[in-house]
């Protein structure tokens, strides 16, 4: 085998630098008064909003909550899908017409008409309900609470109504 022969090796050239760029650095240099307010939002940033705040000083003992703002509700969907449907309605209100003797008396001789009705409900929605209902005027109704637990109401017609035509078509009579 032969013997090696070292080479001698070419060592690495170094960087040329050049003094251009150096001017070009203090070209881009910012301002000095640019700097300084750079520097001054900086220390109220680091510093916070409320860093030079003094402590309050409280002369009472009790302490009340502060008023907040409280927004109105702005609702993104309905709580409930329908609305509530009105249960009170003439069918329910007026149960029935009552025939009795004592009623027929009033029919004739007061012009009044005699109903069992709901125990809820009141004089102006039993007035409605047989203004509705049969198509007359109302002058005013009297209502009692009967040992029951059902409510009487007499209902007067007003003058240009007659109380017998009335039951005859609604077909007391």
């Amino acid at each position: 085998m032969a013997p090696k022969v070292k080479t001698p090796k070419a060592k690495p050239v170094p960087k040329k630098v050049d003094a251009a760029p150096t001017a070009d650095k203090e070209a881009t240099k910012a301002p000095v008064k640019a700097v300084q307010k750079a520097h001054k939002v900086q220390k109220k940033v680091v510093k916070g909003v409320h860093g030079t705040r003094v402590k309050k000083v409280r002369t009472s003992v009790k302490f009340y909550r502060p008023r907040t703002f409280r927004p109105t509700r702005a609702p993104k969907y309905p709580r409930k899908s329908t609305p509530k449907r009105n249960k009170m309605d003439a069918y329910t209100i007026i149960k029935n017409p009552l025939t009795t003797e004592s009623a027929m008396k009033k029919i004739e001789d007061n012009n009044t008409l005699v109903f069992i009705c709901d125990i809820k409900s009141n004089k102006h929605q039993i007035k409605s309900a047989v203004k509705k209902l049969y198509d007359i005027n109302v002058s005013k109704v009297n209502t009692l609470v009967r040992p029951t637990g059902d409510k009487k109401a007499y209902v007067r017609l007003a003058p240009d109504y007659d109380a017998l035509d009335v039951a005859n078509k609604i077909g007391i009579i």
